[in-house]
C-alpha cells in the first residue's frame, strides 16, 4: 500500500489558484453589478431597515 506521490510545490500552487478563484467569485458578486442593481439593493435594504425600525418599541427614561 503506497500513497500517491505529490509534488508539494504544485500542490501549493493549485491550492493558491483555488483560493484566488474563490476570492474572484466573491469580488464578482460584490463589485460586478450595474448601477441599477446597486440602487435596487440599496432601496430594498433601506425599506427593510425602515420596516424594522417601525416595529421597535421605544422605552422612556421613566421605565428603567
Amino acid at each position: 500500500m503506497t500513497a500517491e506521490v505529490v509534488n508539494l510545490r504544485q500542490f501549493k500552487k493549485k491550492q493558491a489558484r483555488a483560493e484566488k478563484e474563490k476570492q474572484a467569485e466573491q469580488n464578482r458578486i460584490s463589485f460586478g453589478r450595474t448601477k441599477a442593481e446597486k440602487q435596487l439593493t440599496n432601496a430594498l435594504n433601506e425599506k427593510a431597515e425602515r420596516s424594522h425600525q417601525q416595529g421597535r418599541i421605544e422605552k422612556s427614561e421613566d421605565d428603567k
